[in-house]
């Protein structure tokens, strides 16, 4: 049925099919950018992350931000943030934290929302189709005065038709865009748990910090020893009368 179709046709007749082809087109492109992005960024993080915990235990704190810098995945720029802001409170760290998180949010839901518009505006131009086809066939009516079946088929066939290509674009748009949606939260969530599990490691091995060269040592307060406990000591006097 579908090779006996005329698609040359229908395309050329139809303006309706060719928006949708232009949908199409555009749709798979942008599946196409996410599904390469989205398999860059996945990375080891789990791995990762136990080896950063494990440097940062040891005292190695640069070469635990040298590992942090080559994860591709998200949490590597969040974690990389906690350290730049490692001697800070822990609210200015939190929300530097965030920072990074929203960022990364931005970069992982990039095109997700022109995908997630194909999948709800497909349906409506097809059904647009349905009634152009449906107009088609009453103005052919018209025309040759005749309800024949060859008279209406035309259109009849491109308001199917456009409706049928109208849900080809979309069932499949809302399927990968719950998935890129389902995967973003996934890699933020991850980000998000080890940059936490990196700032309690950074709390529980954070060493005093040492003064600058030039300044003033620490005045001690120290008490002073009282003159009743201090020994006495003999004086001349005391030795001539022994």
């Amino acid at each position: 049925m579908l090779t006996q179709f005329d698609w040359i046709g229908s395309i050329t007749s139809s303006p309706i099919m060719v928006a949708l082809i232009g949908c199409s087109v555009l749709t798979l492109g942008v599946v196409l950018e996410r599904a390469h992005f989205f398999m860059k960024r996945r990375g080891n993080p789990d791995a990762t992350l136990a080896q950063v915990l494990q440097k940062i235990r040891g005292g190695h704190t640069k070469e635990a931000l040298w590992a942090c810098e080559n994860i591709v995945h998200p949490m590597g720029a969040v974690i990389g943030r906690v350290f730049e802001n490692a001697h800070a409170s822990a609210a200015e760290i939190e929300e530097r934290m965030q920072i990074a998180l929203s960022e990364q949010k931005m970069l992982l839901e990039r095109n997700l929302g022109f995908l997630g518009t194909m999948a709800a505006v497909a349906p409506l131009v097809g059904l647009l189709g349905t009634v152009w086809g449906i107009m088609r066939a009453f103005h052919d009516m018209a025309a040759t005065g005749s309800a024949a079946p060859s008279v209406v088929a035309a259109g009849v066939a491109e308001a199917l038709v456009t409706t049928a290509a109208g849900l080809v674009v979309a069932v499949p748009a809302v399927m990968l865009y719950n998935h890129f949606t389902r995967q973003m939260n996934v890699m933020l969530t991850v980000a998000e748990n080890g940059a936490r599990s990196v700032r309690s490691a950074l709390q529980d091995t954070t060493v005093p910090e040492i003064p600058e060269p030039g300044s003033a040592p620490p005045v001690s307060h120290a008490p002073r020893p009282s003159p009743a406990s201090s020994p006495r000591v003999p004086t001349a006097a005391t030795s001539r009368v022994i």
